[in-house]
C-alpha cells in the first residue's frame, strides 16, 4: 500500500506550522487595526466623517481635521513618484542592457545601497543640502519667472512639499529599481534578438518587451515605492516645513500624516488629542490598505490582458 505525501507526520507537521505562521500575520494585521480603531473613537464619535474633510487643526480649541495631513501625504507621494519611476526604470534598463560588465555590479550595488541608508541621515541631508540648493538654485528662479502659475507661487522659504517630494523619490529609486532590474531580467534572450534580427532598433526592442513583459512588473515596483512614500516619517518631517494648510503651490511648505503623528504625539495630553493622532494613523492605514488593494486588482486586470494578447 503507497502512502501519500500528506500522510508523512513531518509533512503534516511542517504544513500545520506554516498555516500558524500565516495566520499569525493576519492576526497582528487585525490587531492593529483594532488597536488604532479603540483609540480612535473618542474622535470619531465626535467629528465622525467630518474628520476626513475638515482642514482645521486646533489643538487648543480641540478642532481636528485631517484633510492637510491626507493632502501633503498624497501630494508628496506623487511628486516622488513622477521623479523616482523614469530615473529607476531608465537605471535599470541601463544596467540590464547597456552597462558593461565591469560596471553594472558597481553601479546595481550603489543605488540598492540607498535602501540601507536610515531615514534620519537623508532628513540631515535633505536639510544641509538638498533644501538650501532647491530654494537657491529652482525655487527662487522658478518664483520668479513662472510665480504667476499657482503651482510656483507665493514666498520661498525652502522647506516644501517640492522638497518632500524630492526626497521621498531619492529614498523609493532603490526599491523600484531593484525589482525593475529583476523583472526586466525574466525576458528570454532569445524574444530580444528576435525583434533585433527582424531590424528593430535597441529602443524598439526595448519597448516591444517592456510593453509585452515588464509593464505589470512594473507597476508592482512602482507600488511598492509608493508603499514607502506614505509612511515615510523622519526624512518627510524635517524638510516638508509642517504647517497644516492647503495650498496649491509646490513650493510651499505642507504636513503629512506620519510626520503630525511623530511631532504631536508626544504633546498629544488630551484624550480627544491623542485619540486625533491615532484616528490620523487609522487613516494612513486604510489608505495604504486602500492603495494596496487597488494595486492587486489593476496588476491583476493588466496580467490578464497580456495574457490575452489584447
Amino acid at each position: 500500500m503507497t502512502r501519500k505525501a500528506g500522510d508523512n507526520p513531518k509533512d503534516l507537521l511542517f504544513e500545520k506550522t506554516t498555516a500558524v505562521f500565516a495566520f499569525g500575520v493576519l492576526f497582528l494585521a487585525f490587531l492593529l487595526f483594532a488597536l488604532l480603531v479603540r483609540e480612535s473613537l473618542p474622535a470619531i464619535r465626535k467629528f465622525g466623517a467630518a474628520f476626513l474633510v475638515t482642514k482645521t487643526w486646533d489643538p487648543v480649541a480641540e478642532s481636528f481635521g485631517a484633510l492637510p495631513f491626507i493632502y501633503g501625504t498624497l501630494v508628496s507621494s506623487f511628486i516622488a513618484l513622477l521623479i523616482a519611476v523614469p530615473l529607476a526604470v531608465g537605471s535599470a534598463i541601463f544596467i540590464n542592457e547597456f552597462a558593461p560588465e565591469w560596471l553594472k555590479t558597481p553601479v546595481a550595488f550603489l543605488a540598492e545601497l540607498l535602501a540601507a541608508i536610515p531615514s534620519v541621515i537623508y532628513g540631515l541631508w535633505g536639510i544641509f543640502v538638498l533644501v538650501p540648493v532647491l530654494r537657491d538654485w529652482l525655487m527662487k528662479p522658478a518664483a520668479s519667472y513662472l510665480g504667476f502659475l499657482p503651482l510656483f507661487k507665493g514666498p520661498v522659504y525652502g522647506p516644501s512639499m517640492l522638497a518632500a517630494g524630492m526626497l521621498l523619490s531619492i529614498m523609493i529609486i532603490p526599491f523600484i529599481l531593484s525589482v525593475s532590474r529583476e523583472v526586466l531580467a525574466t525576458v528570454p534572450r532569445l524574444q530580444k534578438e528576435a525583434v533585433l534580427s527582424l531590424g528593430g532598433t535597441h529602443w524598439e526592442m526595448i519597448r516591444i518587451v517592456i510593453g509585452q513583459h515588464c509593464i505589470p512588473g512594473i507597476f508592482g515596483a512602482t507600488i511598492l515605492g509608493l508603499g514607502r512614500a506614505l509612511g515615510e516619517t523622519m526624512a518627510v518631517t524635517m524638510v516638508i516645513g509642517n504647517r497644516p494648510d492647503i495650498l496649491l503651490s509646490i513650493f510651499q511648505p505642507g504636513y503629512s500624516m506620519a510626520a503630525v503623528i511623530a511631532n504631536e504625539f508626544t504633546e498629544a495630553t488630551g484624550e480627544l488629542y491623542l485619540s486625533a493622532l491615532v484616528e490620523i494613523g487609522l487613516v494612513l492605514f486604510l489608505l495604504t490598505f486602500v492603495v494596496n488593494f487597488a494595486a492587486k486588482w489593476i496588476l491583476k486586470t493588466m496580467v490578464s490582458r497580456a495574457a490575452r494578447g489584447l
